[in-house]
């Protein structure tokens, strides 16, 4: 089974030395997409992020996007967005990004909201939280076998989510995952962020 990393920003972080350990990290292996996602920040600091690390991560052909603000990703030129059940309806989230944009859906542990997802035309469905996590106060506790259900189905990639690291990967990898989205487990590892995408590589 092969799938994709989708690398998730810490939600919190201190923007030039960032970038630096951001660039090294894209180049220690294949990353196939960056979520900046930062919390209770003003529009200011995620635009001042948006400048500076969309153009590093897409000079290097790796799409940027940008979370639960479509309106902010359009502004900024980012590659897409990603939207939560309580931030604005994909609908609402399209027609503000356009046709060619990527709109990813996070549907917790629901069948019936990645079904609506897909219909209404998402790029990708997030499932999880798949394990206990740091960086979030997850809504649902998802199984693995929801991934292998969805990708025996539908076409439309899903993107697994929540507490992942190298070593409890495994099991999503089997279930069919296309994408797993990581955050600590490759910010905190410790042999440090460049060893861990080459680590989630080597899977």
């Amino acid at each position: 089974m092969s799938f994709d990393l989708y690398l998730i920003t810490p939600p919190k972080i201190d923007l030039d030395p960032f970038a630096d350990i951001l660039a090294k990290t894209l180049d220690a292996g294949d990353v196939a997409c960056v979520q900046l996602r930062l919390k209770d920040v003003s529009d200011d600091v995620i635009k001042k992020a948006c400048e500076k690390l969309c153009p590093l991560v897409q000079e290097r052909d790796i799409a940027f996007v940008l979370n639960d603000r479509p309106d902010l990703a359009k502004e900024m030129g980012c590659d897409g967005v990603h939207v939560g059940q309580e931030d604005t309806p994909y609908k609402k989230a399209r027609e503000i990004m356009g046709k060619d944009a990527i709109v990813g859906v996070t549907c917790h542990d629901s069948k019936h909201l990645a079904m609506l997802a897909g219909e209404q035309g998402a790029d990708y469905v997030a499932f999880g939280a798949f394990y206990p996590t740091q960086t979030k106060e997850p809504k649902a506790k998802a199984e693995p076998w929801i991934l292998n259900w969805w990708s025996s189905m539908f076409e439309i990639p899903c993107v697994a989510i929540g507490g992942i690291t190298v070593d409890n990967a495994p099991p999503l990898i089997e279930e069919g995952a296309d994408f797993l989205a990581v955050s600590g487990g490759v910010w905190d590892h410790p042999e440090g962020p460049e060893k861990a995408v080459q680590l989630f590589n080597h899977l």
